[in-house]
């Protein structure tokens, strides 16, 4: 019976965001195909997070690599992302559970997972994180060191970057939030040619400003608040 609550509020919950999404993409001339619902899973209790495939929702995020190790193994087939700060030392036990890496914030923790990659014999996605607030408790890139990067990247063998991934200030003025995303679009389109690489991918919006990150050209949306209202957490 508390299963099928749960199912219902969710279902609920992700028509809603859906019908945003929708609207948003609609507003830019958009395909909502474009955009994809990482569903941010940060202390919600398994049990919980076990339904999700039921409601086809089979991109899940998790912000510390320790609840990573706890989930994946409980739901193995679906495309887990790291979302939050990845420390040098847990690289070896998470980025096996992972399809993508969102929090690549330093040239040390990139040149680390490019020799864990190279000794694996693996290829590992990541996007760059990007300090487009310039919020010192942020982690992230700052904005002007992304293209003097270029050269780094292009050498790497076993990193593929995929795209770019930033947070943006938060503000009770949602509209405010644009310009951060704007910036991670246009540094985005300048690394393109330097890199031979489409970056396919641009990580940002989140519960509370998700439909203006889609405006700017968001494919991934991170979400957790909205879709989990009215679950208990754990």
């Amino acid at each position: 019976m508390q299963d099928e609550r749960q199912l219902a509020i969710l279902q609920t919950n992700l028509q809603r965001i859906r019908e945003r999404i929708e609207g948003a993409c609609a507003r830019v001339g958009r395909s909502p195909a474009e955009v994809t619902l990482v569903a941010v899973t940060k202390t919600i209790p398994i049990e919980v997070v076990t339904i999700l495939p039921k409601l086809d929702l089979i991109d899940l995020g998790e912000n510390r690599p320790q609840e990573l190790w706890r989930k994946a193994p409980v739901l193995p087939n679906v495309r887990w992302h790291l979302i939050g700060h990845l420390q040098r030392n847990k690289i070896e036990r998470t980025l096996p559970l992972v399809q993508l890496v969102h929090s690549v914030d330093s040239e040390r923790l990139l040149m680390a997972i490019e020799e864990w990659a190279r000794e694996q014999n693996r290829i590992v996605d990541v996007l760059l994180e990007i300090n487009t607030t310039g919020e010192v408790n942020k982690h992230g890139f700052p904005p002007e060191r992304i293209l003097p990067l270029a050269p780094l990247l292009g050498s790497l063998r076993a990193v593929r970057i995929r795209g770019l991934m930033t947070m943006a200030a938060f503000t009770e003025v949602i509209e405010d939030t644009r310009p951060n995303f704007s910036l991670l679009r246009t540094l985005r389109d300048q690394l393109r040619p330097e890199l031979s690489s489409p970056l396919d991918h641009l990580s940002m919006g989140m519960s509370n400003d998700f439909e203006i990150a889609v405006e700017e050209g968001a494919t991934l949306v991170r979400i957790g608040t909205a879709l989990f209202a009215g679950i208990k957490k754990g």
